[in-house]
């Protein structure tokens, strides 16, 4: 499995997964604050995989991946219950457990538990002993089928947590903004201009390399053999093309 390789690459925690048609949801604690990068591998590899798979090129997903910093004690249980509802909120299944693509048979013991899904730390929210736990934790996430998504609540469209964690989070936002930090993790998950161009309109793939994903003229028109200043007239005349 994919994932599990980036997780035992990148030293991650995961605590539920789902994956759905068209995205997946993960609940994870980075504790070497590597999400970007893995992140990029664990994307640019599944992309490559499936490509070869159904002979075709070019990007997979849309964009950057959505992340939300989550207080762990306060919100990880009710992340973890809206991740395991979701292909029952899509109409997809009737329970939870009928849908093979989610940790939650896993993790309420329903099947198998792959080696890299954590499950301790859920579970003991609800009994010392693994069995009850698991029958209080299948109880639980039936009981959410008609609550609202705990990522309504973001903070910023970001922070997910009670005031006191959501200003200590913003604090130190706040205090990278002004240096090469901020700029470092907005390109860390970024693909190579050759991953950008492949399958790719020239054009339109110079235009997604400046505006989209912040490479400079001077590295665009190296890979694509034009000056930098032709390159900055195409980057605007598809900009104009767009609006």
């Amino acid at each position: 499995m994919i994932l599990a390789g980036v997780v035992e690459q990148y030293r991650w925690i995961v605590h539920a997964y789902c994956l759905m048609g068209n995205h997946y949801h993960l609940l994870v604690e980075t504790p070497q604050a590597n999400l970007s990068q893995g992140m990029r591998q664990l994307n640019g590899v599944y992309t490559q995989k499936y490509n070869r798979n159904h002979n075709r090129v070019g990007h997979l997903f849309q964009g950057r991946y959505k992340a939300f910093v989550v207080e762990k004690d306060a919100y990880l249980l009710e992340l973890g219950r809206y991740i395991a509802l979701n292909p029952v909120r899509a109409g997809l299944v009737r329970l939870p457990e009928e849908w093979v693509w989610s940790s939650y048979g896993a993790t309420a013991g329903m099947r198998p538990q792959e080696s890299f899904l954590h499950t301790d730390w859920l579970l003991g929210l609800f009994s010392p002993l693994k069995g009850h736990a698991r029958e209080r934790y299948a109880s639980f996430v039936r009981e959410g089928s008609g609550i609202e998504s705990p990522l309504k609540e973001a903070r910023g469209g970001l922070i997910v947590g009670r005031g006191e964690f959501s200003e200590k989070i913003r604090k130190m936002i706040d205090a990278s903004e002004t240096g090469e930090a901020v700029r470092m993790e907005k390109y860390a998950a970024r693909p190579s201009l050759a991953e950008i161009f492949d399958g790719t309109e020239r054009d339109e793939g110079i235009y997604d390399a400046v505006r989209l994903w912040g490479y400079t003229l001077k590295d665009v028109g190296d890979h694509v053999g034009l000056h930098y200043s032709r390159v900055s007239k195409i980057a605007s005349r598809v900009a104009k093309s767009k609006t």
